[in-house]
């Protein structure tokens, strides 16, 4: 069985999020969602456990689990049996960044390899943090956000 690994920080999930999680379910017998939790960010908008349950909430995909991890992924990769992680590619500068990052993810786990789904085109200017900034204007954010979660994130930032 292949299993592949797609993490992220995932706060919020977006609709770019979805769709390569969606196009690595199709390319790969399991797909684990991992909410890697980033220890120089501080905090973020949802906890990590919030984020498993809005993921549980807009996505249902058989071969798709949700899990959160703390540690490095690539040993994370090792523990599940995992010799994949996906990537998705928004521009040229996530590239950089990514490259380096799987160069990094090989040093630690040889056995691991990181393929890069490049975003959708209707996905490549957005991310978590442009679709928290739009929400703190009260934007609309049905072409950012799944709908079911739009309701949690302005609950959320009202709290904040």
């Amino acid at each position: 069985m292949k299993t592949a690994i797609y993490p992220g920080s995932f706060d919020p999930i977006t609709l770019g999020h979805i769709n390569i999680i969606k196009r690595a379910a199709n390319a790969f017998d399991k797909v684990i969602v991992c909410i890697s939790v980033n220890s120089e960010k501080n905090g973020g908008l949802f906890t990590p456990e919030e984020r498993l349950e809005l993921m549980r909430k807009c996505i249902n995909v058989e071969n798709v689990e949700f899990d959160i991890n703390s540690g490095l992924v690539a040993e994370y990769a090792r523990q599940k049996g995992a010799r994949v992680l996906v990537k998705g590619l928004r521009a040229v500068s996530d590239y950089e960044q990514e490259v380096q990052m799987a160069i990094i993810n090989s040093k630690i786990n040889p056995d691991l390899d990181t393929i890069f789904f490049p975003s959708s085109e209707k996905y490549t200017y957005l991310s978590s943090s442009v679709a928290k900034e739009m929400a703190r204007y009260n934007a609309d954010l049905s072409e950012f956000l799944p709908r079911e979660i739009l309701e949690d994130v302005k609950k959320k930032l009202t709290e904040k």
